[in-house]
């Protein structure tokens, strides 16, 4: 079994967090592409599960020696606070949502239903997460 150092070990979650982000990006980009073919409550709801896993990996990738209570604590504070701010509707704004990028980023109008998506996200991605970690930190 491969013994790593510490700098090792943290540079290949790193890169592993990194494969996570670009990974769920594809796929939410693809749920949303090829929506007509999954069926309609995967179509619905894998989005915004995926966009939530993507903001969990990205706080791996940026705090990697925080916890990951502090990545859930912060994932959520993001995603809610995106969710939430879709009640604040001027033009500035909405002109910004009105582009992809805007779009994906900040959403378009407060879903209810979101809360929930996001929550599924980042329960599955932090899971995954603890169970990854717990794997290689046997081999460590």
């Amino acid at each position: 079994m491969p013994m790593f150092s510490k700098n090792e070990f943290h540079n290949q979650l790193k890169r592993t967090y990194f494969i996570a982000v670009v990974i769920t990006i594809v796929l939410g980009l693809a749920s949303r592409k090829f929506s007509h073919l999954l069926f309609s409550t995967l179509a619905e709801n894998a989005g915004d599960v995926l966009w939530a896993m993507m903001v969990y990996f990205g706080f791996r990738f940026l705090f990697l020696k925080k916890s990951i209570v502090t990545a859930i604590f912060l994932s959520f504070l993001f995603t809610f606070g995106i969710e939430f701010s879709q009640l604040y509707q001027e033009d500035w704004i909405n002109q910004i949502r009105g582009t992809l990028l805007g779009a994906l980023i900040l959403g378009k109008g407060f879903l209810t239903v979101d809360l929930i998506r996001y929550t599924t996200g980042i329960v599955i991605a932090s899971s995954f997460d603890r169970l990854t970690i717990l794997k290689k930190q046997k081999y460590k």
